[in-house]
């Protein structure tokens, strides 16, 4: 005889407690990874955007080496490798600061930066090569330059692949899970090796990625319409 679903087993106040602390963690890696996948791509496109030969080199070895090392092991290299070359001070700092969530949200925002970086550069090689030159010769400097006259532009073209990947970010932060931050699919598996509800826990951590991941590119396309560049 085929057993029921029983969803009602996730409402018991052990397992929804267990939910909604990986849900805020989760949103919480998301973020600051986000953060700093954005500022550090920022800056790699901005260095791209230099006559440095050095400076591109080192910021196409960034984006090749980030782009075909699994995230997974990235994530690994900075908690198992990383952590133990730091300190002996730093290192007790960050076990008594959660280092599990430090080191996962570093892992996966460098990892997300060069593909934002990509998305800027495409961005900024889309924008007329007169408009640069034109704010040069008004006297900006370089660096002002690409803050007031290329940025603005770039992230309006690229918003996107930004879109699509934070999405993707998003759905990466799941791997933290293996170095033991207590996100949402770290909380799914301890509420199925303690229900032994398997489909019904991993339907609702499923329908939850689902319908975050349908929320963000909603949020996206309709920044994305708002900052659009109207051409007549």
């Amino acid at each position: 005889m085929n057993a029921k679903l029983d969803f009602s087993i996730l409402m018991r106040p052990e397992y929804l407690k267990m939910i909604l602390d990986g849900m805020v963690t989760m949103f919480e890696l998301t973020l600051f990874a986000w953060v700093l996948a954005m500022v550090i791509g920022i800056v790699l496109a901005v260095v791209r955007m230099t006559n440095s030969r050095i400076a591109q080199g080192f910021v196409a070895a960034y984006v090749e080496y980030h782009q075909n090392v699994p995230m997974l092991v990235q994530i690994f290299l900075w908690y198992f490798g990383v952590g133990t070359l730091l300190p002996a001070g730093w290192q007790q700092w960050l076990n008594a600061h959660h280092s599990e969530f430090v080191f996962a949200f570093i892992a996966v925002g460098l990892a997300m930066a060069a593909y934002m970086s990509e998305d800027l550069r495409g961005g900024i090689r889309s924008i007329p090569r007169s408009q640069i030159e034109a704010a040069r010769a008004l006297g900006l400097s370089y660096l002002k330059t690409s803050r007031l006259v290329v940025l603005p532009q770039a992230i309006r073209i690229a918003m996107p692949t930004l879109v699509s990947h934070t999405v993707l970010l998003f759905k990466n932060t799941s791997l933290a899970m293996t170095i033991g931050v207590a996100e949402l699919t770290y909380a799914t598996r301890e509420i199925e090796s303690q229900s032994f509800r398997t489909v019904e826990v991993y339907l609702m951590a499923t329908a939850a990625y689902l319908a975050i991941s349908l929320l963000i590119m909603t949020a996206g396309g309709m920044v994305e319409r708002r900052l659009r560049i109207q051409t007549r």
